[in-house]
């Protein structure tokens, strides 16, 4: 019998810092707090409420979910006003190098308790306890619904509460609202944001007419109205980038809140109505959301009733990922963010994401939303790449993406066995693999030769390895890319088996699989290993890079098993980090062991060194193919697990360096980062205990 969903979240791998960490602006600003409300918007911060980003803000709202996010709320900086003192609950950096104030120095401590950050301030000898969250999208909630709650609008929440003996001296929050209207990317200036100003008792109204209207009400207090910049907030991260490093950001209001011992006082800011604010309740139901996000699991899988916390940490940041992606005739369509804070939902990502993010954690429903969203984006039997957040036409410059739908397709019927969908879906399916064996965009199509995929334009990358600088591909790979083949065999496969499945004829689909098996003999190096593309412009490409590693860690594999053990060698000497697997091996002429710079140096090197921790899940699963030994593969994955308390605090970063100590980079929080490792895990606790029954004579259960 699974333990209570409340003790799970006790459950959950423990990230806490005391006055070590908090105390040190650098420790403190290298940790980020991330939270999201399932239509795009989001809100972050570091743990010493300083900005480093120009992403940092209490609310970004997606003004057309789940695209076109604007920074609408940057801060609510309070001070506690008590005994004739002041005592800053927040930090400042500023353009001429000031740090002020230095609110961090009162920090005793911080922890996430489940998705929401606590600071615990000690300001003279009172304790201040902080909390921020965002309201869960209407979906994630139907069990526990307050009507206080904005009904389908991005909203936060910031609260305060003050310990201490009830006769103790009165205290006051005095907290100052710094809102903008800019989009998330973008650069303040301040001729562009003159909002409407209203405040009335306990609210106080922002509005941009014809683009938005903030409203922000207190509870336990009254805001009074502002209208003055703040100038030249420092974004070092930014710097770090190469990207400009200033920030401002219009003070619209001032809240007064009443601090009495043991009550909540704070406010809340949203898109949609606020008539009144019960903290209480709002915070109530962001634990409420969390704990049905781990029972939801435990329910599916019982192995996760014993998971390591680590591992419920992760099931708990799936959440951020999963979005609603309305559409005309589809209310109930969904997607994938691939990243926070500056990716929206890329089709390639979405894919590989997907089993981890739902399969794994229960999620059924809405992974079949998320595959049939899709399936209204193709053409041409491609998928969408990208949804440009401008709203313009989705770009379908990916060799991969429709590969992927095929396996996520595959993945979800295993698991859930809703033949209906399969039924539904199974003629767009066979398009998709129609569309290729005939030719598709950007010379996408099949060789007769050798039943392998060729792929490749001039100035575009159509693998996930995609950079581009100055318009040019960094890594065109045009040929016939390793993985795009071991993916096209696993499609070719999968579609033999869905379609005996359903009783349709998968004759056509096994003589294709076996002509790509044959094919794909070639891509086989005499010194061991695979090479990276064959068929390029200037022949076989053998530099090591990890793309081999998917023809051993796919559903179906077309390699021999002994050549299955010489690409995990390969990978294993030259390639594993603790946190992934690097782009390109050390001692290639295109290395590079760090990742920084500006735009065109980062973008040179983003597939030439740095460890993407998504591939990590993929060489997990391979090394259990290879040696049959669960237990091992599963060790592979514990340093993510030491990894949560890092930049992104509860998530997986994107990259690392490729070079010791491997330093997280990229974006802090990564969809497919956080899936892959959840979903080898999953995988591989399964094939643990088919092991252990294996050894008992017990039958073995079906994977």
């Amino acid at each position: 019998m699974a333990p209570p969903a409340q003790d799970l979240l006790g459950r959950l791998h423990p990230i806490r810092f005391g006055r070590d960490i908090c105390g040190d602006l650098a420790g403190a600003e290298r940790r980020e707090w991330w939270l999201a409300d399932g239509r795009g918007g989001y809100a972050a911060g570091t743990i010493a409420l300083s900005l480093t980003r120009r992403y940092h803000a209490l609310l970004v709202a997606a003004i057309d979910p789940p695209l076109r996010r604007l920074l609408v709320l940057a801060k609510a900086d309070a001070r506690l006003c008590t005994g004739g003192n002041t005592y800053p609950l927040f930090t400042n950096r500023w353009a001429d190098g000031a740090i002020d104030p230095r609110g961090h120095l009162l920090l005793e401590s911080f922890h996430l308790e489940g998705t929401v950050p606590v600071w615990r301030f000690r300001c003279g000898g009172r304790l201040v306890e902080h909390r921020i969250w965002m309201e869960p999208a209407p979906a994630g909630q139907s069990h526990s619904r307050a009507p206080a709650a904005p009904e389908g609008a991005a909203t936060v929440y910031a609260a305060w509460r003050l310990e201490g003996e009830s006769d103790a001296e009165p205290a006051e929050l005095r907290v100052a609202l710094l809102a903008n209207g800019r989009d998330h990317h973008g650069e303040s200036r301040a001729c562009e944001f003159t909002p409407e100003i209203t405040a009335e008792g306990a609210a106080l109204r922002v509005a941009v007419p014809g683009r938005f209207t903030l409203s922000l009400r207190a509870s336990g207090g009254a805001i009074a109205g502002a209208s003055e910049w703040y100038d030249n907030f420092d974004l070092p991260i930014e710097r770090e980038r190469g990207l400009p490093a200033r920030d401002s950001h219009r003070h619209v209001g001032e809240a007064r809140l009443p601090l009495i011992p043991g009550a909540w006082a704070g406010l809340a800011a949203s898109l949609g109505r606020l008539d009144a604010v019960d903290l209480e309740a709002a915070l109530a139901r962001r634990r409420a959301h969390d704990r049905a996000v781990i029972a939801r699991a435990v329910a599916a899988d019982p192995v996760f009733a014993a998971a390591p916390g680590w591992i419920l940490r992760l099931v708990l940041a799936a959440d951020l990922y999963l979005i609603a992606r309305p559409l005309a005739g589809l209310a109930e369509g969904r997607s994938v963010i691939a990243g926070y804070p500056w990716f929206g939902d890329w089709g390639r990502d979405t894919m590989i994401a997907l089993p981890g993010l739902c399969l794994a954690t229960g999620r059924f429903d809405e992974a079949r939303q998320i595959l049939e969203t899709f399936a209204h984006f193709i053409d041409r039997g491609m998928l969408p790449n990208v949804f440009p957040e401008t709203g313009a036409a989705p770009e379908y410059n990916t060799a991969d993406a429709a590969l992927w739908y095929v396996e996520a397709w595959r993945a979800y019927v295993a698991e859930s066995g809703d033949e209906a969908a399969l039924t539904g879906i199974f003629p767009i399916l066979a398009g998709i693999l129609c569309e290729h064996v005939a030719g598709t965009r950007y010379g996408i199509g099949v060789d007769p030769a050798d039943g392998l995929l060729h792929a490749g334009a001039e100035g575009v990358a159509l693998t996930w390895m995609d950079a581009r600088v100055d318009g040019q591909a960094v890594t065109p790979r045009i040929g016939k890319p390793v993985e795009i083949n071991a993916l096209w065999y696993n499609a070719l496969c999968a579609m033999a088996e869905l379609a005996e499945r359903i009783g349709r004829p998968a004759g056509d689909y096994r003589a294709a699989a076996a002509r790509a098996r044959a094919g794909f003999a070639r891509f086989v190096r005499p010194q061991g290993g695979l090479y990276d593309v064959i068929d390029g412009p200037d022949g076989a490409d053998p530099r090591l890079r990890p793309n081999q590693l998917l023809a051993l860690s796919l559903w179906a594999s077309p390699l021999a098993r002994e050549q299955q053990r010489a690409v995990l060698r390969c990978c294993a000497a030259r390639l594993l980090t603790s946190y992934g697997l690097r782009s390109l091996a050390p001692g290639e002429a295109q290395y590079r062991g760090r990742y920084e710079g500006g735009v065109a140096e980062r973008d040179g090197g983003y597939h030439q060194g740095p460890a993407w921790a998504w591939l990590l899940g993929h060489y997990a699963r391979a090394h259990h193919r290879v040696y049959g030994d669960a237990a091992a593969a599963q060790r592979l994955l514990r340093p993510i697990g030491d990894h949560l308390a890092d930049a992104g605090l509860g998530q997986v970063s994107e990259i690392f360096d490729g070079d010791p100590p491997h330093m997280p980079r990229g974006c802090p929080a990564q969809a497919w980062s956080v899936a892959s490792v959840l979903e080898a895990w999953w995988r591989l606790e399964r094939a643990k205990a088919a092991e252990d029954r294996g050894r008992t004579g017990a039958p073995a259960r079906r994977l």
